[in-house]
């Protein structure tokens, strides 16, 4: 609405001026300012802000009068009449020099500006006036109240009396009325009201309202209320007064002549706002404005009584200021826009409270583009006469800079959807670039805007138009042309186009226009034409035309004209229409104009374009004319008139659909109530039969309703759109401090005859956060603008620059802004039991982007409010709302999305009504949503969750076989679960031992245990990549338990099964085997390590979370750096292996080569990810023989994506010193160096005997199965069995066992203390050695301390409640 703008400007005070300003008082035209300290008048202008004149009174006259108090103009502003402290009034004339000027502006030479111009010289220079102190009245009391009323001047005095006087002056003109002979009552209609019965009651303030011909008054006890002739005179005995019961403690009243509003300030603080009632004449409590305690929590009962109130001239706004300070703008009916005691304007950067700003007296300007205001912080009375000489840069009146939206002037363009702000000199357009603002949606747009729409748009227009709406929070400002604005100023009425591309604008006279494809203004080529018309009610776009109604100052006769855009403006392009009365509003509805005249009557015209010539014109036809004078007291307080295609349905007939986009009725915004005239279609068949096609007969309208009060702006659409009937044919309403309502219709199911106690429409209230501006109608969203600080005190520093504007107010901005309102719809239906129509609604939304976000706000918003209420709510509307979002296939992500954001208190609350999140994590695991299924680990996880962790005992967690099934890249849990690994630090955060954390390892270590426990290698090694499971460090603490491999012939044959690897088989010759020499070894080894480097994993992921730690994240990192291991540890065995390095060729991928520790830490591989397939198996030169071994060889191998896993595995098992598991992949493999590595690790170092026993026992056990079940497996038992009677002997020589440290891993078993195998924690958040040696010693015994715990107490288990996060 409006909206303050950079910084305030200071006018200075003259330097010879004797004591600063107190009091300002505008004229009724606010071009001129009376400026009042106690013995100097001065008069301001206010374009430029000059002194003009003042006038000092002498020290006798000063001593006889005392000093000055108030000031009123005449209305004519011929006259100002003073108040002094005295009881005296002083009468001034200010008589005009027209030829002489006090400024002129200065231009270079060769300018265009013609100063032939007519109304140049007065427009661009302030005029030379004088003063002259034409009379003196001695009322003998002191004056509380000056106001004027009409012709006369009514002064309110401190012995009770009002007097009415005349402006000339003269005594025998004179009435006073004594208040104790005035009725007061509750109402008019009471038949004897009581009088004051106290002597010294007085009005201590008044203001007279003129269109509820009365005042409203505030008494000195702190009554307030309202009196009004009861007839023609104005003698005490037709006076009559009424009450406002609720208000004791009154200060101040201002009033509201658009809205008929009275606004009575009160002492603590609030102002209540307070309308007459048309039937009794009682004084009816509006509403309030007043701080909260929510918003303002430190101030909001420390303000003090309110000081001042003043509407602004278009009566949209009022500022409210309190005797401690500060500033506050409301909207007429509530909505609070701008509160100085708040943010930047109440503390500096350094958070050090500011003082408030202390205002002794303001005044809007013109159009309310600025608001004149004297700070009595800087004027007090305690302000010595010199102090104010040597700074006299404080002494000065502020000028603070609104813009302000086109609603409050032009309300004829609710009906779009752009907002459109104006200054004094610049217009701010959300439309953003022209070019992306081609609107689709304007189904009348005509072929030149179609061709320029193909022009300069894709095809994703209506996607485009929406971001173009809403994309960023900058505006496109334009700046009005200074040749038009010189003469013109200021700017009354501005409007903008459907399409967004042109705007126009409307000054003192004439009119110019813009647009934002050519970036060019267009003025009157004839100036005269220009000066001779001025703009009455508005103007509108109609397609490529301007629709204005002004009057012909040469001509003296009202006209309706309509220019054409693309023409020179020019009255010959022009098409004009005389019309009978003042033009007071304008409004176009499709090929509709409807105009609201000053005799109270609505005519519509039709308007038709003629494609005649190069230019082309319009012809207009009057349709209908209705007069509205039984129903409106005054015309000027109609806000608003508009046409639309809503109705109520009655009396309709369903044969006629292609009625339903016909202007049907009009909307009235009378002084905020909203009046519908509609229709009269009871005689509808036999009209329809009687006219024909080519006669348009227009039907009567039916008696006014009224649908809503405390209206402000009102919008709705002339589309239609099937599939959103709902949102297009609804009526929106913004009704200030109670939010918005909008009256939707309410259809019946797949034309299924509508209930009949089923109302046709309803009225749905809901609250936003933001001003609404537009409407945007398909895309259920409100936009609007705020305003934002920014402070700049920090740069002024020295005490010298203390008092610079910059440093004691923010810069102030205003930023556009948008919110969704669906939610509150939707919540509303629910709540009046119209489930139906809600999910009509919701389905007609559901592919809009943000529609999720929808369903999410209305469970949230329902959540917060029942289940922190303090008393019982008989019919909660959570369970409807949670039955009523399983209709959408969202609903679990929307029900896990709100419990993540809600607080884990309200969580019983909220699944107690949508269902057991137990439950939910099953659908979703079912429904292979796995980001959703993670989500609801994290709610099962928590400690409140009750059954989370029993729940995970006896479930499998089926996430180690997910990745088979979905493609690859879709799915990576890791990230997901939000889990950093890694050296970069622990996992979680900084308590890395809080309980949570450790819910979430028991459960992972649990099922890592149990797949290990069933020999399903293949499945932990898919649960470790997508979990980022860190398996070393675990496996090194499980080295002795579920790590150890008690059966190794029934491991033998599951791994076989598992990695589809065949037995092997006898050849037939072994002699003379490539085998023998290694020739074979070396090839193959070759091929396995090209095709390693050319078919490295297609379908990686690369997981960036965290920075400057190269990973390896395809298998190829732990085939390359384990087979390099295996080959430097296993040099002292029976075969050699050469190396060979190829270059990657990953297909532009670069990918460094890690360890397979490294591999483990961060890996996010699903299982998708284990192919390779060898391709670059190249041309051998081998002889007939030994390619027969070869075959035979690859016949007992399995599939290279095993053979990869398998080393891998292997690499993982040596690295955590899990030597038996080691011996079983070697055999598969039948690599005799892996079993010689193994077999050299446990004779270098302290190795547990009783794994040696196992191992030894192990291999015992497959000899004798490879005897009677698998003879294939003999000539490689043969090979190792050298080194198996070794390790017999070495295992005979230990006494007792020992904890296995083996050297080559050094780095692992260093930090693994022998009991820490019985914590299920130390290892948990850091898969990094070195992050485990970083675990203090106190954190290191608590965790062994809660192993201990888990190992005796196995059934607590049961009792935990964990999730996943």
């Amino acid at each position: 609405m409006y909206f303050l703008s950079g910084w305030p400007k200071r006018l200075l005070w003259p330097r010879e001026a004797q004591a600063p300003p107190l009091r300002i008082q505008a004229d009724p035209h606010r071009t001129l300012f009376a400026v009042l300290s106690p013995a100097e008048l001065g008069i301001w202008y206010n374009r430029p802000s000059v002194l003009i004149v003042s006038y000092k009174e002498s020290q006798k006259a000063v001593s006889q009068f005392g000093h000055y108090d108030q000031a009123e103009w005449r209305p004519d502003s011929t006259m100002i009449a003073i108040s002094t402290v005295n009881g005296y009034i002083l009468f001034f004339n200010l008589p005009s020099s027209r030829e002489k000027y006090l400024y002129e502006p200065v231009y270079p030479k060769g300018s265009p500006h013609m100063k032939g111009t007519p109304h140049y010289k007065e427009e661009q220079c302030a005029p030379l006036l004088n003063l002259e102190k034409k009379q003196v009245l001695d009322l003998q009391a002191s004056i509380t109240s000056l106001q004027t009323m009409l012709e006369d001047l009514l002064v309110a005095t401190a012995d009770g009396l009002l007097h009415l006087i005349h402006w000339d002056g003269m005594m025998n003109g004179r009435k006073a009325i004594n208040l104790c002979t005035v009725p007061f009552s509750v109402d008019l209609h009471s038949s004897r009201g009581s009088f004051l019965g106290f002597e010294d009651v007085h009005i201590k303030d008044m203001e007279y309202c003129a269109t509820l011909d009365g005042f409203a008054v505030v008494f000195n006890d702190g009554r307030v209320g309202f009196i009004t002739p009861m007839s023609s005179g104005f003698t005490a005995e037709q006076l009559h007064g009424v009450w406002a019961q609720d208000v004791l403690d009154g200060t101040c009243v201002a009033v509201n002549n658009k809205y008929r509003l009275m606004a009575f300030g009160c002492a603590n603080g609030s102002v209540q706002v307070y309308t007459i009632d048309n039937t009794s004449g009682a004084m009816q409590l509006s509403h309030k404005l007043e701080l909260t305690p929510k918003q303002y929590p430190d101030v909001w009962n420390k303000t003090g009584a309110v000081k001042l109130i003043r509407w602004s001239p278009d009566n949209c706004v009022v500022m409210v200021t309190w005797e401690c300070g500060g500033l506050s703008l409301w909207s007429v009916f509530g909505a609070q826009l701008i509160c100085t005691l708040g943010g930047d304007f109440a503390h500096r950067s350094d958070g050090t409270k500011k003082d408030p700003l202390k205002i002794s007296s303001m005044s809007w300007g013109s159009e309310g583009y600025h608001l004149w205001v004297i700070d009595a912080n800087s004027f007090g009375s305690s302000v010595t006469e010199s102090k104010c000489k040597n700074e006299s840069q404080r002494c000065g009146i502020l000028q603070f800079q609104f813009i302000k939206s086109a609603l409050t002037v032009n309300p004829c363009i609710s009906n779009q959807e752009q907002v459109l702000l104006q200054g004094e000199d610049r217009l701010y357009l959300n439309c953003g670039d022209a070019i992306q603002a081609q609107n689709p949606r304007c189904s009348s747009a005509h072929s030149e805007h179609k061709a320029l729409r193909g022009q300069f748009s894709d095809g994703s227009v209506d996607s485009q138009g929406l971001s173009t709406l809403l994309g960023h929070r900058h505006w496109h400002v334009v700046q009005i042309h200074s040749t038009y604005l010189e003469i013109n100023w200021p700017i009354r009425f501005s409007a903008i186009d459907k399409m967004g591309q042109n705007v126009a604008v409307v000054g003192k006279f004439g009119f110019a226009h813009y647009s934002l494809l050519s970036k060019k203004w267009k003025l009157f080529g004839n100036i005269t034409q220009e000066q001779n018309m001025t703009v009455t009610g508005g103007l509108a776009w109609w397609n490529d035309f301007i629709v204005i109604a002004c009057y012909n100052l040469s001509d003296r006769q009202e006209e309706l004209r309509v220019y054409l855009r693309t023409a020179n403006l020019d009255n010959a392009f022009a098409h004009i229409t005389k019309v009978q009365a003042e033009t007071l509003l304008l409004s176009v509805f499709r090929d509709i104009v409807i105009l609201f005249r000053a005799d109270c009557s609505i005519c519509l015209y039709s308007i038709k374009r003629k494609s005649d010539g190069p230019n082309p014109t319009t012809s207009i036809q009057v349709l209908q004319e209705v007069s509205m004078s039984r129903y409106i007291p005054h015309p000027f307080l109609v806000v608003s008139v508009t046409l639309t295609s809503v109705r109520t349905e009655t009396g309709i007939s369903f044969k006629l659909p292609q009625q339903a986009c016909e202007a049907e009725s009009i909307m009235l915004n009378l002084a905020g109530q909203l009046i519908m005239v509609q229709r009269d279609r009871s005689g509808l068949q036999i009209r329809e039969k009687e006219s024909s096609p080519n006669q348009r007969k227009l039907l009567p309208f039916c008696t006014p309703v009224v649908l809503a009060q405390s209206v402000e702006n009102v919008w709705t659409t002339c589309r239609s759109n099937k599939q959103k009937r709902h949102l297009l044919e609804a009526l929106w309403l913004s009704c200030g401090g109670s939010g918005m309502k909008v009256w939707l219709p309410l259809f019946p199911r797949d034309h299924r005859k509508p209930h009949s106690f089923l109302s046709k429409r309803i009225m749905l209230p809901f609250h936003i956060n933001i001003y609404p501006l537009a409407v945007l109608f398909e895309d259920a969203l409100v936009l609007g603008a705020v305003n934002d600080t920014v402070p700049y005190d920090c740069l002024y520093t020295h005490s010298s620059t203390m008092d610079h504007l910059e440093f004691l107010f923010p810069y102030c901005i205003v930023e556009r802004t948008s919110q969704i309102y669906l939610h509150h719809i939707l919540r509303q239906l629910l709540v009046k039991n119209l489930g139906e129509q809600a999910l009509l609604l919701a389905h007609s939304c559901a592919t809009l982007p943000y529609f999720p976000h929808v369903l999410e706000l209305m469970l949230h918003e329902v959540l917060e409010e029942e289940a922190t209420s303090r008393d019982p709510i008989p019919d909660p509307l959570l369970p409807t709302v949670a039955k009523f979002i399983t209709e959408f296939p969202l609903f679990l992500q929307t029900v896990v999305h709100c419990a993540r954001k809600t607080e884990y208190a309200l969580w019983n609350y909220l699944f107690a009504a949508v269902g057991n999140p137990k439950d939910l994590f099953e659908e979703c695991l079912m429904a292979q949503d796995l980001d959703t299924a993670a989500s609801y680990l994290i709610i099962l996880q928590e400690p409140s969750s009750s059954g989370g962790f029993e729940f995970f005992r006896h479930r499998s967690i089926s996430l180690s076989q997910s990745g088979d099934s979905l493609p690859p890249g879709k799915f990576n849990l890791q990230k997901t679960l939000s889990m950093p690994s890694g050296p970069s630090g622990k996992r979680w955060s900084k308590d890395s031992d809080c309980a949570e954390n450790m819910y979430i390892d028991m459960m992972l270590w649990r099922h890592a245990r149990r797949l290990l426990e069933e020999i399903r290698l293949k499945d932990l090694g898919c649960f470790a990549a997508q979990l980022g499971f860190e398996l070393i460090g675990w496996l090194c603490k499980e080295r002795t338990r579920a790590a150890r491999v008690d059966d190794f012939v029934t491991a033998l044959k599951k791994l076989h099964n598992d990695f589809l690897w065949p037995f092997p088989v006898i050849p037939v010759c072994s002699i003379n085997s490539p085998l023998k020499n290694g020739k074979y070894r070396t090839v193959i080894g070759e091929q396995l390590l090209k095709s390693q480097s050319a078919d490295s994993f297609l379908n990686m992921e690369v997981d960036t979370g965290i920075p400057n730690v190269p990973r390896s994240h395809s298998w190829l990192g732990a085939i390359g750096s384990s087979q390099r291991e295996m080959d430097a540890a296993s040099s002292h065995g029976p075969h050699m292996q050469e190396a060979f390095l190829s270059p990657l060729l990953n297909k532009g991928d670069e990918c460094s080569i890690g360890s397979a520790t490294d591999l483990t830490e961060t890996s996010s591989i699903v299982d998708g990810d284990w192919t390779m397939v060898d391709e670059n198996f190249s041309t051998l030169s081998l002889t007939q023989s030994e390619l027969e071994h070869i075959s035979l060889e690859l016949a007992s191998k399995g599939p290279h994506k095993s053979q990869v896993q398998l080393r891998y595995l292997l690499h993982i098992f040596m690295e955590a010193g899990c030597l038996d598991w080691c011996i079983i992949i070697g055999l598969i493999l039948r690599e005799s160096s892996v079993i010689s590595q193994v077999f050299s690790l446990m004779q270098s170092s302290d190795v547990d005997g009783e794994m040696l026993q196992n191992i030894k026992t192990g291999l015992q056990a497959v000899d004798r199965w490879a005897s009677t079940d698998c003879p294939g497996y003999k000539p490689f038992l043969t090979v190792i069995k050298p080194q198996l009677q070794k390790l017999s002997e070495i295992a005979e020589e230990q006494e007792q066992p020992e904890a296995f440290q083996p050297a080559a891993l050094s780095r692992v078993a260093e930090q693994a203390s022998p009991r820490v195998e019985d914590s299920r924690v130390s290892a948990s958040h850091s898969t990094s050695p070195q992050s485990e040696a970083g675990n203090s010693p106190a954190t290191r015994h608590e965790e062994d301390l809660l192993g201990l715990e888990e190992e005796e107490d196995p059934l607590q288990e049961s009792g935990y409640d964990c999730t996943v996060s």
